[in-house]
């Protein structure tokens, strides 16, 4: 039995007060850990203290990217060894803005991905086709090969406890949501394509999220289906009340 992982991405909002707020409402009201897996992804800035403030609580923090070197003459970036350092557990990678706006690619995620688990976090890899994709009938071709790009040269066992977010772009930040049956259809087909590259163990451990306009108003229905193990939530994760709803209902899940 998988256990969900609901993670909220900030992306970039909040400032530091009212980051720590947050953390700080939610992290005495959060569902049991055996339950549900509880992540915000927050700003680069804020990581240090947001790890403090959730200290000895199921609140985990991740990053919202990385890069795959662990140091060097790269300005501007981030180290996994530095995220590590903080106390961060967890790191998007391949997230569409990330690739619309800063030219990443199916490679360098599979770079960072690699990087992550050498380094001791957990990545979080974001798939998902565009629009024009979708209505051309590409969505299976283009969503398995992001999977198999990103998974290069892990091992089963790292594929296993990776996490992958199935995010249609033209669903993310939209107020479109693809149906549940749609979500998970495509979660399927990633789960498939992991058991054709590693195997049927691997794919039946692995967790899939859906992310793309996930909110508490259709989060059950989505956390209902076989495939779906929980939700990377862009705007609806910025408010505590809201975040911890969809806390309740992948627990209950």
């Amino acid at each position: 039995m998988r256990k969900p992982i609901i993670a909220g991405n900030w992306k970039m909002y909040k400032n530091a007060s009212e980051a720590t707020s947050f953390v700080e409402e939610v992290k005495t009201a959060l569902p049991s850990a055996e339950k549900v897996d509880a992540v915000i992804c927050a700003p680069a800035l804020f990581l240090q203290s947001l790890v403090k403030t959730a200290e000895n609580t199921d609140l985990r923090i991740g990053a919202q990217t990385m890069h795959e070197e662990k140091e060097g003459a790269f300005t501007g970036e981030i180290s996994p060894t530095q995220l590590k350092d903080l106390g961060v557990e967890y790191v998007i990678i391949g997230h569409s803005e990330r690739r619309q706006y800063f030219n990443e690619t199916d490679q360098s995620a599979n770079k960072k991905v690699v990087s992550a688990f050498g380094n001791g976090l957990v990545p979080i890899l974001c798939v998902g086709e565009t629009l024009e994709q979708r209505e051309n009938g590409e969505t299976g071709s283009v969503v398995e090969a992001q999977v198999e790009k990103g998974v290069a040269q892990l091992s089963a066992d790292q594929a296993a406890g990776l996490v992958i977010a199935y995010e249609p772009i033209w669903a993310i930040g939209t107020g479109k949501t693809a149906t549940a049956d749609d979500a998970n259809e495509v979660c399927g087909l990633i789960r498939k394509k992991i058991s054709s590259l590693f195997n049927s163990e691997t794919a039946d451990a692995i967790r899939i999220q859906y992310g793309g306009s996930v909110k508490p108003a259709n989060i059950e229905e989505l956390m209902n289906m076989e495939h779906i193990d929980g939700a990377l939530v862009g705007g609806a994760s910025l408010e505590a009340e809201s975040f911890l709803k969809l806390l309740e209902a992948g627990a209950n899940a």
